[in-house]
């Protein structure tokens, strides 16, 4: 399974991932889900993906072979005038892998289905970010929508909900990031780290700041250490149950 998070911000898009795929339980591997274009000074996108690994790399590989042919054929990515027509060319790619699966053999085509999150800036726009369905069709964020999630959304949502706030600065989003991976993590064993991440600053059209958070990252364990303590401090702070029912 999958969890990746894009969140819109004050001062810019910041995204996290992480990286495990698995087919059983026998069959766990490490895989990136974060993938970045960019032409600096002209426009930064971060693409997270979700579901099946083999549709995701196909899609990630036709955009990149576009990309590079720079409008020859197909419309490209990196010629986008647009946020809004760079997600309809990743969710067009998108639908045309799912449906060649579909077309190609196989007996169902919600096997080889994935969801995408597209998030950047192209210059003369402000800062987008979009959640992109299998069926080629997508949505944007809004004020109240700031974020989007893919994968096992469920377990992290919470803390997101309750701690968003736009004004956030990097080290505040990645802290609250890391809560909730950390808490995807506790609960679903199909989810772990490594974490990827990117931080967008507004109107650099170039990427920003960028790594992985490793399972032994002393930063990452001090974090969920700390939050599982907060927890149980909270909790034991909470006044009494008052006692019988009527």
């Amino acid at each position: 399974m999958t969890y990746c998070v894009g969140m819109t911000l004050n001062g810019g898009l910041i995204f996290m991932s992480d990286t495990r795929t698995n087919a059983g339980v026998d069959n766990v591997s490490t895989f990136r889900k974060m993938t970045l274009w960019e032409v600096p000074g002209q426009m930064s996108l971060t693409l997270l993906s979700s579901g099946n690994l083999a549709t995701t790399q196909a899609v990630i590989s036709q955009l990149e072979e576009r990309s590079k042919a720079h409008g020859e054929r197909d419309p490209d990515i990196l010629s986008a005038p647009s946020m809004f027509q760079a997600a309809r060319i990743v969710a067009e790619t998108l639908r045309d892998v799912v449906s060649k699966h579909a077309n190609g053999g196989m007996t169902s085509s919600s096997s080889f289905k994935a969801t995408l999150i597209l998030g950047g800036q192209i210059a003369g726009a402000p800062p987008r970010l979009f959640l992109i369905y299998p069926e080629g069709n997508f949505i944007e964020t809004s004020e109240d929508t700031p974020f989007l999630q893919v994968g096992e959304t469920k377990y992290g949502k919470p803390i997101l909900v309750r701690a968003y706030d736009p004004e956030l600065d990097f080290d505040a989003a990645m802290r609250l990031l890391l809560v909730s991976f950390d808490s995807t993590v506790k609960a679903n064993l199909s989810v772990a780290p490594p974490f990827d991440y990117h931080f967008y600053e507004t109107d650099s059209l170039r990427s920003g700041q960028r790594g992985r958070i490793k399972p032994d990252d002393s930063y990452y364990t001090l974090i969920s250490e700390a939050w599982g303590q907060a927890l149980k401090d909270a909790l034991n702070s909470l006044p009494a149950y008052p006692g019988g029912r009527d």
